[in-house]
């Protein structure tokens, strides 16, 4: 029997894109498959998050995922541009969030195609490997959307007509998470617990074990 999960998954989130592959090759390894739930970040969920926060959070975030990747053999460098947009003069986020929007729609429209962990995997390394600036410019979505299985004309075409009803799949997926017990990313649900953050995935791996999981 197929074993199944939810992942709560941000494009911002540096840990999602660190646990990714992980993801990718466990089912590509095990019969398991994941119901791919991308949400937005909390800076445009709650970000409010951010306020007051001490100095040493943000210096010891870009520390810890840079050794992270390192110690993965990934390569990481925060994107260029940001997938969430800024107001640098007040340190604020804008409600109009372009790119986090609609990368975040691309991201459901590819999970409801059956191909959402990849398209994550492809898109996260694009935006996050930092071997590519200005990512949400020209076919570099596409392109991943391509390498990803998908049709990238069909999919671009389903998040400009479809966007309010993905909008509405994204809060629902925002409020499942809470649900299942965390508001953080990257999170998967399995079998009634939350597991969060990309350093929780051999716990994962373990319950998996326990119940039965097969090697194909």
């Amino acid at each position: 029997m197929t074993l199944t999960y939810n992942l709560y998954w941000s494009f911002r989130s540096p840990y999602s894109y660190l646990i990714t592959h992980k993801l990718v090759a466990l089912e590509r390894d095990y019969d398991v498959r994941g119901n791919i739930r991308p949400v937005y970040p909390l800076a445009v969920r709650t970000p409010e998050f951010f306020d007051g926060r001490d100095p040493l959070w943000y210096s010891y975030l870009q520390l810890d995922i840079r050794r992270e990747a390192e110690f993965l053999g990934l390569p990481i460098r925060w994107p260029r541009p940001d997938p969430v947009q800024m107001d640098m003069a007040t340190r604020t986020y804008p409600k109009d969030q372009p790119r986090i929007h609609r990368l975040t729609r691309m991201g459901v429209a590819a999970a409801e195609r059956g191909r959402g962990l990849q398209f994550l995997d492809e898109a996260s390394r694009t935006i996050w490997s930092g071997e590519v600036d200005n990512w949400h410019e020209g076919d570099q979505l596409a392109r991943a959307a391509e390498r990803a299985g998908l049709d990238p004309d069909e999919i671009a075409r389903v998040v400009d007509e479809e966007a309010d009803r993905l909008h509405a799949v994204i809060e629902e997926s925002q409020l499942a998470q809470r649900a299942a017990g965390h508001y953080g990313v990257p999170m998967i649900a399995f079998n009634g617990e939350p597991f969060f953050g990309q350093d929780r995935f051999d716990q994962f791996k373990w319950r998996l074990d326990q119940q039965g999981l097969q090697a194909r």
